[in-house]
């Protein structure tokens, strides 16, 4: 694989988790981000145990498959590793780490690595979605929307989180996190977020899950998401939550 010139968040990701499958200029923008902010990993390192902890409580509830968006590294706990027996179907939009997870899952044959716009459902192969994702529609599946809303306005997240309710089963889950306000203080990182960044304050997240009704668990931040143990100490740049689609 050519080697980037430009740096990816899934590769910075992968280097905050202490994974192999990223460059020198993602180094270099995670270090340039951290001089920002602050330390990344820990906060990072939650975010993907929040994950576990979410596919966990999905195949505790029966599903058994998959369908990932942003999914970045296919790798460092993520969702075919947490969940070995289920069918997990990866997407992202980013074409080196499309071909990245491609090759990472290439001896696979639960786990598939394709593209998908998460606000376009039609975007996702059909022939792959219904490899991995067998009887999508009928049966109950579990959509892990993880590090998008923020990157999305408050009307193109509603209509995606409304057509993926749509496009599910009765009964499938969707597990999904937003940015807080954390960046806010730092001024400098958020302004290497980008013009698309979103930050909101934890009192706009459930309106903006529509049909999707939450656990009981609620929406909170993500190390007290049914922590394994006591909570993390991290600071609360993302809140979390599992949600249930509806029979309406």
């Amino acid at each position: 694989m050519v080697e980037p010139d430009q740096p990816s968040t899934a590769r910075m990701i992968d280097h905050w988790l202490g994974g192999e499958h990223h460059y020198p200029v993602d180094v270099a923008a995670a270090r340039a981000f951290e001089q920002a902010y602050g330390p990344c990993a820990p906060v990072f390192r939650e975010l993907r145990a929040f994950l576990g902890r979410a596919v966990r409580a999905m195949t505790a509830a029966g599903v058994d498959s998959f369908l990932v968006f942003g999914a970045g590294v296919p790798t460092r706990g993520n969702v075919h590793e947490v969940a070995p027996d289920a069918t997990v179907l990866y997407t992202d939009v980013d074409p080196v780490t499309i071909r990245l997870g491609q090759r990472l899952l290439a001896g696979s044959d639960r786990a598939g690595y394709g593209y998908g716009d998460a606000t376009d459902i039609g975007t996702v192969d059909r022939a792959q979605l219904h490899r991995f994702l067998p009887g999508w529609g009928r049966r109950p599946v579990g959509v892990v929307f993880l590090g998008l809303a923020a990157f999305l306005d408050d009307e193109t997240l509603a209509r995606t989180l409304d057509e993926l309710h749509e496009a599910t089963a009765p009964g499938s889950m969707l597990a999904v996190d937003f940015d807080t306000e954390e960046l806010a203080g730092h001024p400098e990182a958020l302004a290497m977020m980008g013009p698309a960044f979103r930050m909101r304050p934890p009192a706009a997240f459930a309106p903006l899950l529509g049909r999707w009704t939450p656990t009981e668990d609620g929406i909170v931040p993500i190390s007290r998401w049914r922590p394994d143990g006591p909570p993390a100490q991290v600071p609360d740049a993302f809140y979390g939550a599992v949600a249930v689609r509806s029979a309406g």
